[in-house]
Order: structure tokens, then sequence, then C-alpha cells
């Protein structure tokens, strides 16, 4: 009874500070897009403007939230939550440190592919339940880009798995105490890296709420709260792919002189930073292109480095 009790209460704290991280982040990326296109950005609120997000928080929370008319209430209100919901669970099984996770899986790495793929339900659920010709083409792009960008995903990070042994997200941070796996695996870490893009909905690939010719796509219908928790959701989904990313290929914690956990934290804030900077330079792809370079381009270099692994694999054990 203790330890649950316990858990649930780590449990508690983790997703409250995910909470103000994921805020915190909304000003930062706010921050430096303004900084990348010459312009202020927020500087009111706060100092700084750092409590902008704050701010905007208090706004979406007293603003009218009801589906419109012709929606399905109950489908509607459930998607958001569909939305967020896994990206939490997935930080359960993130290795902040030496020994320090909420569970300490043997699968990590499968459990985390699996519910950032759960998000992808929310955005069909709620375009389906919106009753919105621009939510539901929204809806229709998420899932062809899910299957296109999921192909390749989950074989860029066999190579990582190859050269650990195993699927534990432990074991393959103790794996690269001598030399990171992006030395290694560098296509496998592209790889890894457009297809994070894609899976968190951002900018070059936000294609499902693209507003050039969706108006917001899959969130047109949506405001308050379930505007939040989508919006919510696609923040931690950049946390949760950069932290994913330094597990699997920049060394997890480990750091010189600093330590584990704000090695993590550091290397996790550069790679989520990358983020804001892809968003801000490169320009949003056609959708027949994103697809064409996902099954034509993308799904061949990933099988092609799992193979050049496996023989590299092989090799060292003859031998």
């Amino acid at each position: 009874m203790i330890g649950m009790l316990i858990t649930a209460t780590i449990s508690v704290t983790m997703i409250m500070v995910l909470l103000v991280v994921a805020g915190t982040f909304t000003w930062v990326e706010r921050r430096l897009l303004a900084f990348v296109q010459e312009r202020l950005g927020p500087n009111r609120v706060g100092p700084f403007g750092f409590l902008q997000w704050v701010a905007d928080t208090v706004k979406i929370l007293t603003k009218e939230d009801r589906p419109p008319p012709g929606a399905d209430p109950g489908a509607y209100y459930l998607a958001p939550a569909v939305g967020a919901t896994p990206i939490l669970a997935g930080f359960g099984v993130v290795v902040f440190g030496d020994g320090l996770t909420l569970a300490a899986v043997d699968v990590g790495v499968m459990f985390l592919l699996g519910m950032m793929g759960l998000t992808v339900y929310a955005v069909v659920l709620g375009a389906w339940a919106s009753h919105s010709r621009y939510a539901l083409m929204g809806g229709m792009r998420a899932a062809a880009q899910m299957l296109a960008y999921e192909a390749f995903l989950g074989l860029s990070l066999m190579g990582v798995v190859m050269l650990a042994g195993s699927l534990s997200m432990t074991a393959i941070v103790e794996a690269q105490r001598d030399v990171w796996f992006v030395v290694l695996q560098p296509l496998g870490a592209a790889l890894f890296c457009i297809a994070g893009v894609a899976a968190a909905h951002r900018l070059p690939f936000d294609l499902p709420e693209s507003e050039n010719d969706l108006v917001a796509g899959y969130l047109t219908e949506y405001s308050g709260m379930s505007f939040g928790l989508f919006f919510l959701g696609e923040y931690l989904a950049v946390l949760l792919v950069s932290a994913l990313a330094v597990t699997l290929f920049f060394g997890g914690w480990h750091g010189p002189f600093l330590p584990g956990a704000v090695w993590f934290g550091l290397k996790t804030g550069v790679i989520a930073v990358v983020f804001v900077w892809i968003r801000a330079t490169l320009p949003r792809p056609r959708y027949d292109q994103l697809l064409n370079f996902a099954w034509k381009i993308a799904l061949p270099l990933a099988l092609l480095n799992l193979l050049l692994t496996g023989v590299i694999v092989v090799a060292r054990s003859a031998s």
C-alpha cells in the first residue's frame, strides 16, 4: 500500500513538472521564433514575457468549449484526452538518470513507440467527431502520414537495438558509455529525427493542421480546454521525441562533471531547440512530397541501414 502511494505521488509530481516544462517551452519557442524573424515576441507579461504561457493557460481555461452543431459530443471530448494521455504515459519509461525512472521495463523502446503511435487515433477521432470537412481532411492526412513515417521510424531504431542487444532504455544508454550511437548510426539518427518531427506534427511536417489550406485541420472546431489538451500534447511530444533521441543516440545521462540528470536535461533541451530552429527555417512541403520521401527514400535508407548494421554485428560476433 505504501509503495503504491509513493508511486502515485511520484507520478503526479512528474506530470505537474512536465506540464510546467511544456508551458515554459512554449515561451522559449515564441522568443526564439521572434529572434529569428527579427521581432519582439512576448515581452509584456512578467520579466521578458516569461509569464505569457501562464496568461495563455488562463485564457484557454476560461474560453467556451462546446462541440459544433452535428458533432459527436462523446468522441469530440474524448479525442483531446486520447492525444495527451499516451505522451504522458511514455515519460513513465524514460530514464532521466542512473536509476531515475518511474518504470524500468525491459521493452521500453517498444512501449514508447506504441504510445507515440496512439496519438494519431486522437487526431482521427477528433477530426471525425468534429463534423467538419477541413477537420476530416486533416484526420485523413494524419492517418496516411502515420503509415508513412512509422514505417521507417521503427526501422531507424533497430540498428541501435542490435548494437545494444536490448530493448531496455537503461541497457541502451549503458552501451553508449564509450561512444555515442549517433557516431555509429548517423543515418539511423537522421531518419529518426525526421520521423520524430512528423510524429510530433511539427513544421515542416504539420500537414494534418496546415493552416494554408485546411484552416487548422483537425483543430478547426476545437477551442477552450479541448484545444489546450491537443496543444499540450504536441509540445509534450516534442519533449518526448527529444528525450528518446538523447537516450538512443546521444549517450543518455552520460557526461563529465555534472550529475547525469542535468546532462540528460541539457541534451534534451538542445534537441528541443533544434525543433524550433527547424520550424523557423524550413518551408512546408506538399503533402505528396512528404509521402514520396517517406516511402521511396526514407524507408529504403532505413532498410539499408538495418542491413549494414546486421552485417557489422554478425562480423563482430564471428571475430
